[in-house]
């Protein structure tokens, strides 16, 4: 897809790349991640109309800290240092950078200049998110000081000839009032950005695209019924219709009437043209997953009998010239091969089938975009709002929600209490607001009373959590009358279970999921 304009972030380990990428993208410019490995000839060749320099753990006078060649600052692009970023462009240029007399972290208020073009429409007296241990105590020469806070006297510089800006706190993150301002300042008032990146132009200049690129070959999808999947797979019919091939394994793990929607959309009565298998695999999982107690033992058993049933599907259709993954940005990124920030997992739709399918090429068509955008672009291409805006969902499905052994009867259990909980949330109108909510089955059992009669049933768990990054998550406040009302339908109309438990744990010490 040709991209008209294109900012870069030169990621140096800071946790928030991700979110200056996305917070760019959402003021219509394009945005990419690249480590500060590639050097300046790599990041100079991308033809890049701004470079953005992320924070970072280190500290830019220690021996070995990530650092970039100097003449990047002289190419005429446009350049934002933020946090660690705006510290070594001081660094580089001849300021003087060194370890605050006291460390700033968290919610600041930052006195701006409002004749900086980075600051125009911003507030005199603004709140930003602070994290330095380090301040930049005497700026580079020819730099002049645009903010300060009243304990670090350069919050902000800037060379506006060589457009070269630097600012102390983090303009991406919710915390600081008006960053994406100042973000859009950047990017429009700078880099003199168009914003050419709108989902509409997306869509329809990667249908034509994928078109161009299969011509008349075969493409085969794993269809797992997610967001991701659904919104490749709703993508490729656009493009290719019937030389498309989705194949949607139920292994009786996914949440109540899964199956059932997916099939309604993608099935033979549903709005796209293309082949469609669902294979019931449901009976031939819950066979293997017998008595295996252990998280990782399960989700292994899972997944490589995930490969077994597609590997078999796809003998049957023979050589196909394309397998179509629905790998999107976080993906790529959190695979190693975008930023400089530590592989965090090995991420399913990075690897996993292709050396059990007879293809020649992998398709990506989604691997540029955030979830966000993923979503939106599913909208644009007429995908019901209910399969658009589904929540994460892992791969082993209910498997790692349901605590040691799996069977069919706990699979009822956790999908009745779970579908309950889903609508009370939604009825409460949460649904917006609370990030990924589900129930899962504990392995405890415990006494109760049920009308005259002791029973000895399982307890079910709620979680509801917040978060922007899924790295970290608080649980969510939810209305006391909301949990009162699932405990009691759950009780009512879960046979087998006896009692409601509300998981208060954040993550960290806990995970949003169970296993």
């Amino acid at each position: 897809m040709a991209k008209n304009e294109k900012v870069l972030v030169v990621d140096f380990g800071g946790q928030y790349n991700q979110l200056i990428a996305r917070r760019v993208r959402e003021c219509n410019v394009y945005c990419e991640i690249v480590s500060y490995r590639i050097g300046v000839a790599a990041i100079q060749a991308q033809n890049p109309v701004g470079i953005i320099l992320t924070g970072g753990p280190n500290s830019v006078y220690e021996e070995g800290a990530p650092s970039l060649d100097s003449s990047i600052f002289d190419l005429g692009i446009p350049v934002l240092g933020i946090c660690y970023g705006s510290q070594l462009m001081m660094h580089l240029l001849g300021g003087h950078v060194c370890k605050a007399p006291e460390r700033e972290y968290g919610k600041t208020l930052v006195h701006t200049d409002a004749a900086s073009p980075i600051f125009a429409d911003v507030s005199r007296d603004t709140v930003c998110w602070m994290s330095h241990n380090d301040y930049i105590e005497t700026p580079a020469p020819g730099f002049s000081v645009t903010a300060h806070t009243d304990n670090c006297p350069v919050a902000a510089v800037e060379q506006p000839e060589k457009r070269l800006y630097a600012v102390q706190f983090h303009p991406e993150v919710l915390h600081t009032r008006e960053g994406k301002q100042m973000l859009h300042n950047f990017v429009y008032r700078v880099c003199g950005c168009k914003g050419d990146w709108k989902m509409d132009s997306f869509v329809e200049t990667s249908v034509k695209a994928l078109r161009e690129k299969i011509g008349g070959g075969k493409v085969l999808c794993a269809l797992s019924g997610g967001v991701d999947s659904s919104v490749a797979a709703a993508m490729l019919a656009k493009a290719v219709g019937k030389q498309l091939t989705c194949v949607f394994v139920d292994h009786g793990l996914l949440r109540k009437n899964e199956m059932e929607e997916v099939c309604e959309v993608f099935g033979p009565h549903g709005q796209f043209e293309l082949n469609f298998i669902c294979v019931n695999a449901r009976e031939r999982f819950y066979q293997k997953l017998a008595g295996v107690q252990e998280p990782e033992q399960k989700r292994k058993i899972i997944g490589e009998e995930f490969i077994r049933v597609f590997e078999e599907e796809a003998n049957k259709i023979g050589a196909v010239d394309f397998l179509a993954q629905g790998t999107i940005y976080p993906d790529v990124v959190e695979s190693g091969l975008g930023g400089e920030s530590t592989v965090i997992k090995s991420h399913h739709n990075v690897g996993g089938l292709p050396d059990y399918v007879n293809f020649k090429e992998i398709v990506e068509p989604l691997r540029d975009l955030f979830k966000d955008e993923t979503r939106q672009a599913g909208r644009e291409l007429g995908l019901p709002e209910y399969l658009v805006s589904r929540q994460p969902f892992p791969g082993p499905g209910l498997a790692i929600r349901i605590v040691g052994e799996v069977t069919p009867e706990k699979v009822r259990m956790v999908q009745e209490a779970d579908a309950i909980w889903r609508e009370e949330i939604a009825k409460a109108g949460l649904d917006k607001t609370v990030n990924q909510y589900y129930a899962a089955l504990t392995n405890m059992r415990s006494v109760g009373v049920m009308g005259d009669e002791r029973t000895y049933d399982y307890a079910v768990a709620l979680r509801a959590v917040t978060t922007t990054d899924f790295m970290t998550a608080e649980a969510a406040p939810i209305p006391w009358e909301v949990i009162q009302t699932t405990t009691s339908r759950i009780v009512n109309e879960v046979s087998h279970v006896n009692r409601v438990l509300y998981d208060c744990t954040g993550k960290p010490p806990a995970t949003i999921e169970f296993e």
